[in-house]
């Protein structure tokens, strides 16, 4: 995003930047590695050595699926690999009532042994440096809990999902005076099973040394849910910075290698393509995959669908489920539709011409991508804060429709269902509401994070902040 030169003139006599390192600490998971790899280059880009912690695995993880940032911010990054004990890493069951990702479950109890390693390495940090800033995963605050006991170290939570779905994992009480959509947000059922909950639990109390959290968010389009969350803090003595999107808006050309899906998008007309993809974390069953297709194909509505199994742990380890397609499917639908079952370029694929909608499970990486492309989104939610991304999107930003109900969660989406959903999107009055209303809040996002915007304005109070 920038340089400080101004504030940075005034440290210069005493406080080099050279002196502060900030430490970033993921949480093991697709969404989580890739924004806090889009926020490193992002603090880089102010001068500050920025120094990336994880497994073998996960560091190698982040790398090889890059989205859109430029190789040369990434080359700045100062990766550091702290050994994990061997983890199990099951595939996933698509099969499953449950779309959670329990088959990462195990990567993430195996993060928490970091805790000894990471202590030692910040001890050897602290000595080196003036200053040490740890920023972390909400869900790694008990690997860092040692940052208070090292005198000039401090630690802040990233937060990688929207404050509107934050507020309400706080509790319910707090909402109780706030707006009155709020009240329609369900219960935490079927979202997040009983051991993730014990995982996040044992983060709550290291939690407390935190010095302030930061957002993947906009003031512009959170601001009451932001407000409520710095309320609901200690004695509000925590500042909260809404940094985002941090999705780089100008996508590096030297990132861009040819690609297939860019390739087939370039040969059709503008707004005409609707992208399917349920991210990282979410495998289909076969029934299901057969209904999403017949209802593709029934609407006559151009789709460029990204049909992978979701992670295991390690995503380097061995085979990989190949769905079934229904018989003749890619033949008879070769004209208007591309299915990939690689690693696709979603912000690519987000800011291109030909791209008029979004069929998504509503992960908070994948909506404010889509946000600040302004593309709007059928939302399917699968698990955890997706169901209060729908909410968000759809009935807060009004830029999406719901292709499947949470209460409904547990049935089978059918072809015809789909197949509506698709056509209220793509080719109808209420689509070209929603669009109307994705392209306007895109040009408020993307003028946030311009010189002087809203969240380029937080974003440079929290380098100044850490630099003091």
């Amino acid at each position: 995003m920038g340089s400080l030169s101004n504030q940075q003139s005034q440290h210069d006599d005493h406080t080099s930047m050279e002196q502060v390192a900030v430490i970033m600490v993921p949480l093991a998971a697709q969404g989580h590695l890739n924004q806090m790899m889009q926020l490193s280059c992002l603090i880089s880009s102010y001068g500050l050595p920025v120094f990336y912690i994880s497994s073998a695995i996960h560091i190698r993880q982040a790398r090889v699926r890059v989205n859109g940032l430029n190789p040369l911010d990434v080359a700045k990054i100062h990766f550091h690999e702290i050994p994990v004990p061997p983890f199990a890493s099951p595939p996933p069951d698509p099969n499953s009532s449950s779309k959670f990702p329990e088959q990462l479950q195990p990567a993430w109890n195996a993060s928490l042994s970091l805790r000894q390693p990471f202590a030692a390495y910040l001890q050897e940090m602290s000595e080196k440096f003036k200053r040490v800033v740890v920023v972390h995963d909400f869900l790694m605050a008990a690997v860092v809990q040692d940052v208070i006991s090292i005198h000039n170290a401090e630690s802040y939570a990233f937060n990688c999902i929207p404050a509107f779905s934050q507020a309400f994992f706080i509790g319910e009480g707090v909402l109780d005076s706030s707006a009155e959509r709020l009240k329609e947000l369900h219960s935490l059922q079927g979202c997040i099973p009983e051991k993730m909950l014990e995982f996040v639990a044992i983060h709550a109390e290291p939690l407390r040394y935190r010095a302030g959290d930061l957002f993947n968010t906009c003031r512009l389009i959170e601001a009451p849910y932001l407000d409520l969350l710095e309320k609901e803090e200690s004695g509000g003595n925590r500042k909260t910075w809404a940094i985002g999107p941090i999705v780089p808006t100008k996508l590096s050309s030297a990132a861009k290698p040819a690609n297939k899906c860019l390739e087939w998008l370039d040969q059709q007309e503008p707004k005409s393509v609707i992208y399917v993809s349920f991210g990282t974390t979410v495998s289909l069953s076969d029934e299901q995959i057969k209904e999403l297709a017949l209802g593709l194909e029934q609407s006559k509505v151009k789709f460029l669908w990204v049909l992978r199994d979701a992670d295991k742990g390690d995503i380097f380890d061995g085979q990989v489920r190949r769905a079934e397609l229904p018989e003749g499917f890619e033949e008879r639908v070769k004209e208007v539709g591309k299915v990939v079952r690689d690693w696709a370029p979603q912000p690519e694929i987000l800011a291109h011409k030909s791209t008029g909608g979004f069929m998504s499970h509503c992960g908070w990486n994948s909506c404010i991508e889509s946000i600040t492309m302004g593309v709007p989104i059928a939302a399917w939610p699968m698990h955890s804060d997706q169901p209060r991304n729908t909410l968000f999107v759809t009935q807060v930003l009004k830029m999406g429709i719901v292709v499947m109900e949470w209460e409904q969660r547990t049935e089978l989406v059918k072809a015809s269902a789909i197949e509506n959903a698709v056509r209220r999107l793509m080719a109808s009055e209420e689509g070209n509401e929603v669009r109307k209303r994705a392209e306007d809040l895109a040009a408020t996002l993307r003028q946030a994070i311009e010189p002087g915007g809203a969240s380029r304005l937080e974003l440079d109070s929290f380098v100044a902040h850490i630099i003091r």
